[in-house]
């Protein structure tokens, strides 16, 4: 499986913007350049496993919710990004997302079961 670094490079900005850090001040924290730090954060460069480490430091999120995207076995982050996701939501809100995760997640199914069917 190959590295999916624009999506690596997003949950890295989301989590810098969370934090209300500039590209600026994480890369003066883990000693790179500002060029260097949105290219990471746009996918363009491959990040080393060290800087992604300090990055995450730097950030206090953990390596798994940024490369998330690129493991399997990583239902628990999602899950946990779901639950973030209602934390603010009124019921109205609550409802109307949870009607559309049920569309979803029935469309997904039926749409995994149609390309089983033609081995696709």
């Amino acid at each position: 499986m190959d590295v999916d670094y624009k999506a690596l490079g997003k949950r890295i900005k989301i989590a810098r913007i969370n934090k209300d850090i500039t590209q600026e001040v994480v890369a003066e924290k883990i000693d790179i350049t500002a060029s260097h730090m949105s290219n990471i954060e746009t996918g363009k460069t491959k990040v080393s496993l060290p800087v992604l480490i300090n990055i995450a430091n730097a950030l206090s999120v953990t390596v798994d919710e940024l490369l998330c995207d690129n493991v399997l076995n990583s239902k628990i982050i999602f899950e946990g990004e779901a639950k973030e996701i209602f934390n603010d939501c009124d019921e109205y809100e609550v409802r109307m997302l949870v009607d559309v995760l049920k569309y979803m997640k029935e469309a997904i199914r039926k749409d995994r079961e149609i390309r089983n069917k033609f081995g696709m």
